[in-house]
């Protein structure tokens, strides 16, 4: 469950983060649990980590190598020039293709410290979601973030009719007709202005461990459930 460097240079640092890794030291006795930047700093030296990214969640992960870069990139970040392209496995079949999520949120709520749609008290949210690709029983939705609240994916999803498979926090977690075992979100895409010289850095995750597999699998299902519908 190591993290494997995407892209580095003297400032900036972009990794994979494996699902079940934390990305940076938590609190309520995390602190003791592996985490990135932890992985990776006796190689690399000190890492500020300038976007968390969910602990039972893969994909990219960008880590700022002085404090300096890392207020760079937060405000960058604050000014929507940091963005994140996810791609989600859903249940079910969404009747749209494209849509607007805008549900105000309320982070750390209660004692499993869940984010919650809040009409009142709640934070701006805003998530563009597209499907990518449908199955009958479960969709590929890719989500760009435009606010960062937590689990802002996530929550807007499910608040959509939609969760991500194998959810245990916002659904029942892993049901016997999801093809992976985990959550199965992925921070997909990265992009950022680099902060010495403002050109822009894209960075690609590859696919984690069986992805790739679940989605052929899933591609099998439909063509055999169309076929036996058009018989």
């Amino acid at each position: 469950m190591e993290p494997q460097v995407l892209y580095a240079d003297d400032v900036v640092l972009v990794v994979f983060k494996p699902a079940g890794l934390l990305a940076a030291p938590g609190g309520g006795g995390a602190e003791a649990r592996p985490h990135v930047p932890g992985l990776l700093s006796p190689t690399w030296g000190p890492l500020w980590v300038v976007q968390r990214l969910d602990r039972d969640a893969a994909g990219v992960l960008l880590l700022a190598r002085t404090p300096q870069v890392r207020r760079a990139l937060g405000r960058a970040l604050d000014a929507g020039r940091v963005q994140r392209v996810f791609h989600a496995l859903v249940r079910g079949n969404p009747p749209w293709a494209q849509r607007d999520l805008t549900w105000p949120l309320r982070v750390n709520v209660g004692r499993r410290k869940r984010t919650v749609v809040a009409a009142r008290g709640g934070r701006p949210a805003h998530t563009v979601v597209r499907v990518l690709e449908r199955f009958g029983s479960h969709a590929l939705v890719e989500a760009q973030p435009r606010t960062h609240r937590r689990h802002q994916v996530r929550v807007h999803l499910y608040a959509a009719g939609h969760p991500v498979a194998g959810d245990p926090l916002y659904g029942p977690g892993p049901l016997p007709e999801d093809p992976l075992p985990g959550l199965a979100l992925l921070a997909r895409h990265l992009r950022f202005p680099h902060p010495l010289t403002g050109q822009e850095v894209r960075v690609r995750a590859p696919d984690p461990p069986g992805w790739a597999q679940a989605l052929d699998a899933l591609r099998w299902e439909k063509a055999l459930v169309d076929r036996e519908t058009a018989s």
